[in-house]
């Protein structure tokens, strides 16, 4: 009898929780910084069956990659394209040829390869003391959860309604708040008519293979800048996200994968995908799911659903986007919450070194861009020389 039941306990307690986290990190990427991608492709003048391909080989490159390393490690190894990145190439592409731009594209992805594949980047953050690293993380996700609370006075009654939910759930049950703030929020939308499903019809993203070209000025301008702000702007942040939730999980095979898996997409488009970071922590902490080794299931998850939409390319990416901002801003900052709160803690938990990582996680949270890096990086830097000055060593 027992053994009858067991499948369907094993369904509802340990899939559900982080199948749904997983597809909140993917309605949050496409929801929120999808836009990014779209507004790129315009600059570069590229056509509709171009764009279509660069969410196709983007979306599938992102799903695949997560999905193996989230079945190799047992850990939500979560997986997303490069915000830091499009954002950058909005500006960039304008001036570099399309073939030139996915000759960068391959440059840089071998760059992480060869750094996945030395090793030299795990042996560089482990001198980074946790307090920082902390700070550094919190920091990051604060905007997020501002947001949750500034949209109070964009939409009052969704973002009320959302946050009521959220804690009426929280205190009868916490591990089902987040799910219940997407369900009745989703239902919500739909009551009031805010979310358009007419136009809504399913089409078959076909890639587009683009011949790459070579030159000094796209490696300059292109492939470097997209290298360091990818490293800093995301998989900095997302270590910190893993490492803070407890995962050791080794660079070597994520820098490798992805890295291997972006040379593999750029023909078709895709500037770059990597381990991911504010999404990543819907997925990593117990939101997910309460015992932290079935929270790879998340990744898995998630990777599915990317590859979904990028099978039907700009189909399921403009359904994403149909939500209204507030609803993903909001959704987004609540589901953080908890990892926000377990970040300060242990930034302040350590006295010695806590005003240091207060500085960090101010000026983290102040999101300097200086010579196109943005805010993470200098957050991290300003952390460090805080702790030298006034802690006189590093630890490990």
């Amino acid at each position: 009898m027992h053994a009858q039941q067991r499948p369907f306990r094993v369904f509802s307690s340990d899939l559900i929780h982080p199948v749904v986290a997983g597809l909140i990190s993917v309605i949050v990427n496409y929801g929120g910084t999808f836009i990014l991608i779209f507004q790129a492709a315009q600059a570069a003048g590229l056509s509709a069956e171009l764009t279509a391909s660069w969410v196709w080989s983007i979306s599938i490159g992102v799903g695949i990659s997560g999905i193996l390393l989230s079945w190799i490690s047992r850990e939500p190894i979560i997986t997303a394209w490069s915000t830091p990145a499009a954002a950058f190439l909005i500006t960039a592409l304008v001036s570099i040829p399309y073939a030139e731009a996915i000759g960068a594209y391959l440059i840089s992805a071998l760059a992480f390869v060869i750094l996945g594949m030395t090793g030299y980047f795990e042996k560089l953050i482990a001198y980074i003391p946790p307090s920082i690293c902390s700070g550094l993380l919190a920091g990051i996700l604060l905007q997020f959860g501002i947001s949750a609370f500034s949209n109070i006075s964009i939409d009052p009654v969704l973002a009320i309604s959302m946050l009521f939910v959220y804690m009426l759930t929280k205190r009868i049950s916490a591990r089902y708040a987040v799910v219940s703030v997407l369900g009745l929020g989703l239902i919500f939308l739909i009551l009031q008519s805010r979310i358009d499903f007419s136009a809504f019809e399913l089409q078959l993203a076909a890639p587009v293979f683009t011949v790459p070209a070579f030159s000094v000025n796209a490696l300059l301008s292109v492939a470097l800048p997209l290298f360091l702000i990818t490293l800093t702007g995301q998989y900095m942040p997302g270590i910190l996200v893993l490492r803070n939730d407890g995962y050791q999980t080794s660079l070597k095979p994520i820098f490798t994968i992805t890295g291997l898996g972006s040379f593999l997409m750029a023909p078709f488009g895709s500037h770059a995908f990597n381990l991911a970071a504010i999404t990543a922590a819907i997925c990593t902490g117990k939101a997910s799911h309460t015992d932290p080794s079935k929270r790879w299931i998340a990744g898995i998850a998630a990777g599915i659903f990317y590859i979904l939409v990028g099978i039907f390319g700009l189909t399921l990416a403009s359904l994403f986007s149909a939500f209204p901002s507030v609803f993903i801003a909001t959704l987004a900052g609540l589901a953080l919450l908890g990892t926000i709160a377990g970040s300060l803690a242990n930034a302040m938990h350590d006295q010695d070194t806590r005003e240091s990582a207060l500085i960090t996680f101010l000026a983290t949270a102040a999101n300097i861009h200086l010579l196109g890096i943005g805010g993470a990086f200098w957050g991290l830097v300003i952390g460090l020389m805080s702790y030298v000055i006034l802690n006189g060593k590093f630890k490990r």
